[in-house]
Order: structure tokens, then sequence, then C-alpha cells
């Protein structure tokens, strides 16, 4: 059974008389995307696409929010959107420009001061993108985001080069689009048409209405074809990584005691090729991991003999080096050693001191937490001590 639209994601209505609400455009039925339901609907970085940004507009505040979709895929797009607050559905039409004047007539019983039109194929909306538009309508009756053209741009035919073209003054055009909504309204109930508008902005400038250029942004790039879906259309490293650590090594008479770079007095010390810290191992590879870099064998072999008794400290500073080779920088970490003996919470101010010196961090960024096995196991023996990491990084 069809749902009858406008249909709520919601139970609660939308509040009324908002001042900026949003449209996001999601009605497209093509397939070109590959797989078996629309674009918009596809799993993108674990939840749809659609999903994205209107979880962006939400955060930003913007409510109500009406989802244009195709016929046919009600259950679909509840299920994209399920637990979101503020959604409306409507029906989209047979082309973009008809979607959005659809969704518009659907916010005008409670009509808002403003309202961001906005494509479901950008799932990355940044605040400031959105701040930036809404801040503009305070004298504009409307703002698009742009981008400068930074590639030499040139006229062809005939697949030959036939003539440069000055690039000064051309911008790269994104969406939201930001509107005062009675205006755009208007807009859209007196457009004649023609062809068909490419965007809101040109049914804008056809009713006069003059449009002002804000900053865009990189990330706010279309997905498109199967390969964007793939490839998550923006590198991973656009977003936060998160890696873990796990270590454990036997506790042997006549060796020293290292944890998380401190020297401890213990009757016994930790057996390895180094120094055998089994805390700093474990953050080495939490930070290897949420780089995707390996493991700490990897790069210092135990079968390498110039890592015979080396202190952990460097194995520490390479893995955080390595960090901000690939673009990212240490967020926080977290260390949790597991032992009977010795008591380390008399020490944890003192290794959380060492690693935040070692790791260039404040020292709120790093964590120390110590816990037992309950005398269970090869730690609740005594026989050895073990260790497990948290690292977060994030992109510079």
């Amino acid at each position: 059974m069809t749902p009858t639209l406008p249909l709520s994601c919601d139970p609660a209505q939308p509040p009324a008389n908002t001042p900026v609400a949003a449209i996001v455009v999601a009605a497209g039925k093509g397939l070109r995307a590959g797989g078996t339901v629309p674009k918009q609907f596809a799993l993108w970085h674990g939840k749809p696409l659609v999903r994205h940004s209107v979880e962006s507009l939400i955060s930003a505040g913007i409510a109500p929010i009406v989802v244009a979709i195709p016929q046919g895929w009600e259950t679909v797009a509840a299920a994209a959107l399920q637990e979101l607050p503020g959604i409306v559905f409507v029906h989209g039409g047979a082309t973009r420009r008809e979607s959005v004047a659809l969704a518009l007539e659907a916010l005008a019983e409670d009509a808002p001061a403003h309202v961001l039109i906005h494509d479901a194929a950008r799932p990355i909306l940044p605040r400031a993108v959105i701040e930036g538009l809404v801040a503009a309508l305070e004298t504009a009756p409307g703002a698009i985001p742009v981008l400068p053209v930074v590639d030499s741009v040139v006229r062809g035919s005939d697949g030959l080069r036939r003539a440069a073209v000055e690039r000064d003054g051309l911008y790269r055009v994104q969406t939201p689009q930001a509107f005062d909504y009675a205006a755009i309204l208007a807009a859209h109930r007196g457009w004649t048409g023609g062809a068909e508008a490419g965007d809101d902005a040109q049914v804008a400038e056809a009713a006069g209405l003059p449009v002002t250029l804000v900053p865009g942004d990189e990330a706010l790039r279309k997905v498109t074809f199967a390969s964007d879906l793939e490839t998550a259309a923006m590198p991973v490293s656009t977003f936060p990584r998160t890696g873990m650590g796990f270590d454990v090594h036997r506790l042997v008479a006549g060796e020293e005691l290292w944890l998380c770079g401190v020297k401890i007095d213990h009757s016994k010390g930790l057996a390895g090729h180094s120094d055998a810290d089994v805390a700093i191992h474990a953050l080495v590879d939490a930070l290897l991991g949420a780089i995707a870099a390996g493991d700490i064998g990897d790069h210092f072999s135990p079968s390498d003999p110039q890592w015979k008794g080396a202190s952990s400290d460097r194995f520490l500073a390479h893995a955080a080096k390595l960090v901000t080779q690939s673009g990212h920088a240490i967020a926080h970490v977290d260390v949790t050693i597991i032992c009977e003996a010795p008591k380390i919470g008399p020490h944890k101010a003192a290794m959380r001191a060492r690693l935040a010196e070692i790791l260039h961090l404040p020292l709120e960024c790093v964590s120390v937490k110590a816990t037992t096995t309950e005398r269970l196991g090869t730690t609740g023996r005594g026989e050895g001590i073990a260790a497990q990491a948290v690292a977060t990084v994030v992109p510079q």
C-alpha cells in the first residue's frame, strides 16, 4: 500500500513557522550508479546516501526537511531516514525543478522565512556552508555556494581543441542553494520555462531575484556513478579514523619492567626482543591501525638485531611520524594495562606525562587506565602483562 504524502518520518509534527526549512531532492529513478535502487538510497559509508546530508541539516538546526522521493519508493525512503525527526516526504515530479516546486508547496501552510534546497547526491554537507548561506540571506533573497574554476578551460569540437576560455569569473555551482521562501516559491510558480532550469538559482534569476555567491567546499562534490559509491567519492582520509592495538609479554626474573615509557621497580620484568614495553607496543599498533599501515612487526621485526633491547619510545615516535606523513594528526589515545601486579595506580600520572611527551600531545589527550582479570588467565596468574590501546586520528 502506498503511503499518503506528505508522510512524516517522525510521529511528531514538524515545527511550524520555523525560520529555516530545507528541501532535499531525492526523486531520481535512474540506476546509472549501479545496483538495484536509485543511488540516493544506496549505501555510502555505511548509510543510505540521502541520510548523510539530512543528518547534517538536522544537526545545524534546520527543520522541517521536505524530501522529494520517486513514486513507488516510499518504503525504502522511510527506512533510509527512519528515526530522524522533522522529515516530510513528497512525491517528486518529472524533472528536478518540478520536484522542488512540489516540495515548496508542501511547506506553504506553515511557511518558513528561508529555505535551503539541496541535492541528495551531495552527501557531505559542511556546517560552514550552511551557516554562510543562512547569513547571506540577511541581505539577499538568494545565495548559492560556488568554487572558482582553477583548471584551464577550452572549447572543443570533433575531438579537437578549438579555443581557450577565460576562466576569470567562472565558478562551479553547488548545493544547497538558499532563498527567501516566499520569493523562491513565487519564482517557481511563475516559471514559464522553455528549457528546464539547471538549478534553482536559474529559476530565481528568471524572476528577477539577485543571487549572492558564497564560498562552497570541495567536500560537497557529487556522487554520480558506481565508481563514486565504491570509492565513497571522497578519500577516507577526510574522516576521523580509529585504530586498536593489543599486546602481551611474559614476566620473567632479571628483566627491567617498562610500561608507557616509565621504568617501574618490580621483582620481575617483561621479556621481549626490545625493552618489551607492552603498553607502548599496543599503542603503536593502534596508531598504525588507524592509518592502515600494518603492525609493529612490519616496521620493527623481532628478528632484526638492531632492535635488540631497543627503547620502545622509538617505536612510538616512529608511529606518530607515520601518522603525520599520512596527513593526519593524533587526536586522542587510550591505553589499558592488564595485570595483577605491580599496582599501576601510583604510576599513571607519570605514564600519561611520558606518552604525551613522546607524542607531543596535551595531557588531556592521553588516557592510561589499569584493570585485572580477577586472577584468571595468564595475567591473573602473574605470568605476564597485557595491554590494549585505542587511538583516534583526524585529517589535518
